[in-house]
């Protein structure tokens, strides 16, 4: 496969933009009065009563435990040899849910779309996620095949995955196709095919959200 996300995998939170801000802040803070600071007082506890009710609203349908399907596309790799696998089950299993069907399907068209597209129709299955074909070879074809299943895109997990992924492999990013969406009220992630780019997809992003959009997507 294309994707070229072996390279070491570095601390992808790291952001030392962060320490021009205090500065100004201790500065601003000097010329305030006591009229700025009781509003501030009074504003503060507001916002934060009303942003816990909204954050309960915002997760009152979220799944709690969630049944994973997980999908390596690839023709050189098997069930005891698939790292980007092992990766998704362990993030899957490490947030408490459960890889409920795992399988190994070669990179064609026809197969990796039926796959997924039998696969959210199962009862057990909550979430699916795949890894592999995303890249600009003419045998990555997972984002051709999964993408016409999409009822709904979710186009912000390609866009936050190429983000933390900028960290590790810089421009090369441009060159992986990680994609998602929503398919017969299943969210659907499709992450490259490296072990690095399946951890960081899965831990980071996967697993924070699949429950929520599980939720969300069988909302009557």
């Amino acid at each position: 496969m294309s994707e070229r996300h072996d390279h070491g995998g570095g601390d992808h939170g790291n952001d030392g933009g962060h320490d021009h801000s205090g500065g100004h802040e201790h500065d601003h803070h000097d010329h305030s009065d006591g009229h700025e600071h009781d509003h501030h007082d009074h504003s503060g506890g507001h916002d934060g009563g009303a942003h816990a009710h909204d954050d309960h609203e915002h997760h009152a349908h979220d799944v709690d435990h969630l049944g994973y399907a997980v999908v390596t596309v690839s023709s050189s790799r098997g069930h005891e040899d698939d790292p980007a696998g092992d990766a998704i089950r362990a993030a899957v299993e490490a947030a408490g849910d459960e890889v409920v069907v795992r399988e190994v399907i070669g990179d064609e068209f026809d197969g990796v779309q039926g796959t997924v597209d039998r696969l959210v129709d199962r009862d057990d299955v909550d979430c699916v996620v795949t890894t592999g074909g995303t890249g600009v070879t003419p045998d990555d074809v997972t984002v051709e095949a999964v993408a016409p299943l999409f009822d709904k895109e979710l186009p912000g997990f390609g866009e936050l995955f190429r983000s933390m992924s900028r960290e590790e492999i810089g421009t090369m990013v441009v060159g992986t196709r990680a994609t998602a969406g929503v398919a017969g009220g299943v969210p659907v992630f499709c992450l490259p095919g490296s072990e690095n780019a399946a951890r960081l997809g899965s831990e980071e992003i996967v697993v924070e959200e699949a429950g929520h959009l599980a939720g969300l997507a069988r909302r009557e």
